[in-house]
């Protein structure tokens, strides 16, 4: 949830070799996603950015969302032949649906999605009002709520959703009520829907990160010296002692994503360096 901006080059990491060559198990490892096509929503930056050139890098032709066109065209550019990326609203439900329309209008179907998008704002509960809570609950609840909904028609089956909440959701951080709330929230109705969509052949599981270096960290709301001071204690709530990376997330989402995770339903795997756990 925390961090600072990150540089990212490359499309993933490379695998390791036994006299030049890939052994199967690696090779097939690296394609897990080969043929399949993904949908990550927020995919123009941090941990749905890292995610997005994970998925590509294993073959996966990929969709991204965001809100803005400047970034979203950038991130395209990264991920190869094939990639889309479509301007979205995370918080309307109008916009969930136009998303919807626009990749049933391309022939897009769906074999994974990662519900990433969100946000993330911090304030002592005295000073928490209706216009953040409204934010925080329309584009992490409600928008993420609608999403899946409007996107179910379009899921292969056996197709994994994958949304992202967080560690506060168990940790009780003062200052993080209402975003901690709306994480509570995702992982209750994650659960509900892995029942309603199992008969779709379709499972739904949570990853819930601790604190990652993404620039989340610079739209908290807080100003340069409340930044530093907030990263600084949460750095020594993690057992780990750092923030994770993007990348390490995207590890997990593709995990849970991917062929080998067909008996993990219903689940939150909670990638937090021990904070809240140890």
């Amino acid at each position: 949830m925390f961090a600072a901006p990150i540089a990212r080059h490359g499309r993933g990491p490379s695998a390791s070799c036994v006299d030049g060559q890939l052994t199967g198990s690696q090779e097939n490892i690296m394609q897990r996603f080969e043929g399949k096509t993904v949908l990550v929503t927020g995919g123009n930056s941090g941990i749905g950015l890292a995610a997005a050139r994970a998925f590509a890098a294993e073959g996966a032709r990929v969709v991204i969302t965001g809100r803005d066109e400047q970034t979203l065209a950038a991130a395209r550019e990264t991920l190869g032949d094939g990639a889309l990326a479509i301007r979205n609203e995370a918080g309307s439900v109008a916009s969930a649906r136009a998303l919807a329309d626009a990749l049933t209008a391309s022939g897009v179907r769906l074999d994974a999605v990662f519900i990433n998008a969100g946000v993330a704002k911090l304030a002592p509960f005295a000073d928490s009002d209706e216009a953040m809570w409204d934010l925080v609950f329309n584009t992490n609840v409600k928008g993420a709520y609608f999403q899946i909904q409007s996107l179910v028609p379009l899921l292969n089956r056996g197709a994994s959703i994958v949304i992202n909440g967080s560690i506060n959701a168990h940790i009780g951080m003062p200052g993080s009520s209402v975003y901690a709330a709306s994480k509570a929230a995702v992982n209750s109705f994650a659960k509900t829907l892995s029942t309603e969509l199992l008969p779709h052949g379709v499972r739904v599981n949570v990853v819930s990160p601790g604190p990652v270096q993404t620039p989340l960290y610079g739209k908290l709301g807080l100003d340069a010296a409340a930044l530093d001071e907030t990263a600084d204690k949460i750095r020594g709530l993690v057992p780990i002692g750092r923030f994770g990376t993007p990348d390490e997330i995207a590890s997990t989402v593709l995990h849970l994503s991917a062929p080998e995770s067909a008996f993990i339903v219903g689940a939150e795997i909670i990638a937090s360096g021990g904070m809240g756990l140890l």
